[in-house]
């Protein structure tokens, strides 16, 4: 069995009781990072064995955990924030068990996407979520994006940001609403409404553009 487990994107008592569960009771834990997951682990007192598993390393080592379910071992997935696969590393270990014939089981959990539609308070009956813009044919998915009839969500780092921005003003226009939710659930939460250009001046005039950004567009 491979578990898919959701990680806070924030608050850590944003965990549920069946989540500490399942990671105390499984004979490993995928971890994307040591570092951010150990935080978690230690405040739930949860004392499993953790392997690293992230984009770098999971063609070589997914065959060795592959080996381990089919032993009989139970094994869970987390990210260092919201869900795996979902922006997140997991994909490919969910497929090749799939190919396996190894039971999988996704428990429901954060992810940023939902809370930043809700609070934007753009229409939600129907969205597009696309994660991370893609570096290489970036305009032609943006030139896609700017005829979609749906809202929009995408993710952003802080470096990319402005570029992003601006890359929405060319092709959506000055007077686009949109909505930008930074750090959700963390200490420093900040939700930002109002038009491109007026959003566009903000951040130039911010010189500290730190955190993760959702980005929602109004459709």
């Amino acid at each position: 069995m491979l578990y898919i487990v959701p990680t806070p994107i924030g608050n850590l008592e944003d965990f549920t009781i069946r989540s500490i569960r399942i990671l105390k009771e499984v004979d490993l834990i995928l971890v994307e990072n040591y570092k951010i997951s150990k935080r978690l682990l230690n405040f739930y007192n949860i004392k499993n064995h953790i392997n690293k598993y992230h984009i770098y390393n999971e063609h070589k080592i997914i065959p060795f955990f592959i080996k381990e379910i089919k032993k009989g071992k139970k094994l869970a997935l987390i990210s260092n924030a919201g869900t795996p696969s979902i922006s997140d590393p997991g994909f490919l270990l969910i497929k090749y068990c799939i190919d396996a014939s190894i039971s999988i089981e996704c428990l429901p959990g954060a992810t940023a996407l939902i809370p930043a539609l809700v609070n934007s308070g753009f229409p939600s009956d129907e969205f597009t979520f696309i994660g991370f813009l893609p570096k290489k044919k970036r305009n032609k998915k943006l030139e896609i994006l700017s005829k979609e009839n749906r809202t929009i969500i995408l993710y952003e780092s802080p470096h990319r940001l402005l570029q992003t921005l601006n890359d929405i003003k060319n092709f959506w226009g000055l007077e686009k609403n949109i909505v930008i939710c930074k750090e959700i659930s963390k200490i420093y939460q900040n939700i930002l409404r109002g038009k491109i250009k007026e959003i566009i001046l903000y951040y130039e005039n911010n010189k500290k553009i730190l955190g993760e950004y959702t980005i929602i567009i109004e459709k």
